[in-house]
């Protein structure tokens, strides 16, 4: 007789459930802050922190614009700071990944590599994430040299020089920003013109810092500690060049991290969930905050207090249901 992997299952199978009544999917900024809100409002919230504990933030090397840390305070360090306050008044944070959710029904399913929770209210702050050029040298020199962000880290380039890679919308804003602190500002763009809108061009090119890189790509960042030069390639004839510089900033785009909940719940044309005022999303119980439903600030403040009102708004659901 021949014998099919689903014969050998057994009842052991099933991952082992909890039942929770507010579950936060993201441990940056906005998770951590719903998850104190919550825990100050004794839901027990469940942090499922995924694969970077503190998201994007964590992983800034000094944040100099979060209030009451005037001398700046380390991602990190930050990240930590949130864990505590939040743990502290019973919220529990779970060093775990989401695989799977169900958000048909109520409770909603989430399971992870170690358990199915199910879930009264859920709090989704997953965040998005910055495209990268997926080039030698990006990895390597990120945080020391290769950004962003350009608000976070324009403080560092006082005085240097830096190169911006993009040409629509957010590389002329943060690259106009840079220039409080650059000394020189080059934006480097794969074709001859940009794709940003006609006021930011024309600050753009009334900026005496600002210069422009046409029908160009970076290939490699080079430096050994920190960035020293970039590699170029003209899109046009293939020749290839070299510019020094002190720091890369990248803007190319976001990718919102929604794949979970692609089908299942309401997203905008470019893939950020839909929020409304309040942090609801399309599904009653479920709110979304951050980055996740913010592609214009993505800044550690407003996403802190986009899950502070999410908690809140889950609160004010539960006592409605219950």
């Amino acid at each position: 007789m021949e014998l099919k992997l689903n014969d050998f299952s057994t009842s052991s199978d099933k991952k082992e459930q909890e039942q929770v009544k507010m579950l936060v999917i993201g441990s940056g900024p906005a998770g951590l802050a719903a998850a104190l809100y919550g825990a100050r409002a004794e839901l027990s919230p469940v942090v499922l922190t995924g694969l970077q504990l503190g998201g994007q933030a964590a992983i800034t090397h000094v944040i100099e614009n979060y209030p009451g840390f005037p001398e700046g305070v380390g991602g990190a360090e930050l990240t930590e700071l949130f864990q505590k306050n939040a743990e502290r008044f019973g919220a529990r944070v779970e060093f775990d990944t989401v695989t799977e959710v169900d958000l048909s029904k109520r409770p909603f399913s989430v399971k992870t590599y170690g358990k199915e929770f199910l879930a009264e209210t859920l709090i989704i702050a997953t965040g998005a994430s910055p495209n990268h050029l997926n080039i030698p040298g990006e990895q390597e020199l990120t945080g020391k040299g290769v950004s962003y962000c350009g608000t976070c880290d324009g403080w560092f380039f006082k005085d240097k020089r830096v190169v911006v890679v993009g040409g629509g919308d957010s590389a002329l804003e943060e690259g106009l920003f840079l220039t409080r602190f650059a000394t020189e500002l080059k934006i480097i763009h794969r074709r001859d013109e940009l794709r940003a809108g006609a006021i930011l061009q024309k600050r753009a090119q009334e900026n005496e810092k600002v210069s422009f890189v046409w029908n160009s790509v970076v290939t490699e960042i080079i430096g050994e500690g920190a960035v020293k030069n970039v590699k170029l390639e003209n899109t046009q004839t293939g020749e290839e060049s070299f510019l020094e510089t002190d720091g890369v900033f990248i803007f190319i785009g976001h990718t919102p991290n929604a794949e979970l909940f692609t089908g299942q719940i309401e997203l905008d044309e470019n893939g950020y969930i839909k929020v409304d005022s309040q942090m609801h999303t399309s599904i009653p119980g479920i709110y979304a905050a951050g980055e996740i439903a913010d592609s214009h600030f993505r800044q550690v403040i407003t996403s802190a207090g986009m899950g502070a009102a999410a908690a809140i708004e889950a609160t004010h659901f539960l006592e409605a249901n219950e």
